[in-house]
């Protein structure tokens, strides 16, 4: 084909599992980027893996009233965060599981795009038949767990 274009898939998800917030960035772009912008409109929590480490954007996110909640790495000194943080950090596997059902049930992940259009075409019908589906991965909480991660 005589080109290459890597591409990653930035996705902000809610406890039911609906994709809340997309954005599409090249390969090259650091995962720190795009958050300032998936993460406008939105209050309270955000949580994300250690690749969204940043003390800058933990500070811009803090201005627009967004607590960005991370695992720190190995080489840094462990922070103090709250029980209910710790178990909805350790339940990330679920954004995990939606990007494996966009790749395989959806088809996002295809290598043999023959121009721009097709592959924009192929992802959003791909995040539209994710929205579409009825069943989706999302968080078993009861009511007295939601209102508890209210009121923390």
């Amino acid at each position: 084909m005589g080109w290459f274009y890597g591409f990653k898939l930035h996705l902000v998800v809610n406890h039911h599992g609906e994709i809340v917030a997309a954005k599409v960035t090249t390969g090259n772009v650091h995962d720190t980027q795009p958050i300032r912008e998936l993460a406008e409109g939105l209050t309270d929590k955000l949580y994300g893996d250690k690749g969204y480490l940043s003390k800058d954007l933990e500070a811009d996110l803090l201005d627009k009233g967004v607590s960005l909640i991370t695992t720190v790495r190995k080489n840094m000194k462990a922070k103090a965060i709250s029980l209910w943080d710790r178990a909805m950090l350790s339940r990330r596997y679920i954004i995990e599981t939606i990007n494996d059902q966009l790749k395989n049930i959806s088809y996002i992940e295809h290598s043999r795009h023959r121009s721009m259009n097709s592959f924009m075409l192929n992802l959003l019908a791909g995040l539209v038949a994710y929205c579409l589906k009825e069943n989706k991965p999302s968080f078993n909480l009861t009511d007295v767990e939601l209102n508890s991660m209210v009121i923390a």
